[in-house]
C-alpha cells in the first residue's frame, strides 16, 4: 500500500484531525446557525484562521480580499460563536455550527444567502 493510500485511509477513517488545505493553503468553511441549521455564509480558512477559531471559540477566516486573518465581527461586533466543527470525509471542508451575535452578512442580512434564483431572476427571501 502506498503512502498516499495510507494517508487517505487515515484521513478518511481515522480519528486524527489532519486538515487538507488546497494549493493556496485554504479549506472551505460553511457556517450554519447552531439552532436552525440555516446556511449563514461560506468562507475560507487557512491554518492561522483554523487555529484562532479553535483557540478562541469565535469564527476566524482568511480574507482573500484583505490577504490576512479576519475575525468575523471584528469591526461590526457581530461575531460568530462556534459551538461545533464538523469535518467532511477527506478533511478539506468544514461546517461551523455557530450562534451569531447579530446579522452575519456585511449587508445587514441575517444570512449571506438572502436571495433565491427563480427563472433567472433573484428574489429576496
Amino acid at each position: 500500500m502506498s503512502a498516499d493510500q495510507i494517508d487517505a485511509r487515515t484521513r478518511e477513517q481515522g480519528t486524527d484531525f489532519l486538515p487538507k488545505f488546497d494549493e493556496k493553503g485554504l479549506l472551505s468553511a460553511v457556517v450554519v446557525h447552531a439552532e436552525t441549521s440555516e446556511v449563514l455564509m461560506v468562507a475560507f480558512m487557512d491554518r492561522e484562521a483554523l487555529d484562532a477559531t479553535i483557540e478562541s471559540g469565535d469564527a476566524h477566516f482568511h480574507s482573500r480580499s484583505r490577504g490576512r486573518l479576519w475575525k468575523k465581527g471584528e469591526t461590526s461586533g457581530h461575531v460568530l460563536k462556534v459551538e461545533e466543527i464538523l469535518v467532511d470525509c477527506d478533511q478539506d471542508a468544514l461546517v461551523l455550527r455557530c450562534r451569531p451575535l447579530g446579522p452575519t452578512c456585511h449587508t445587514g442580512a441575517r444570512s449571506c444567502f438572502y436571495r433565491r434564483l427563480e427563472d433567472g431572476v433573484l428574489h429576496r427571501i
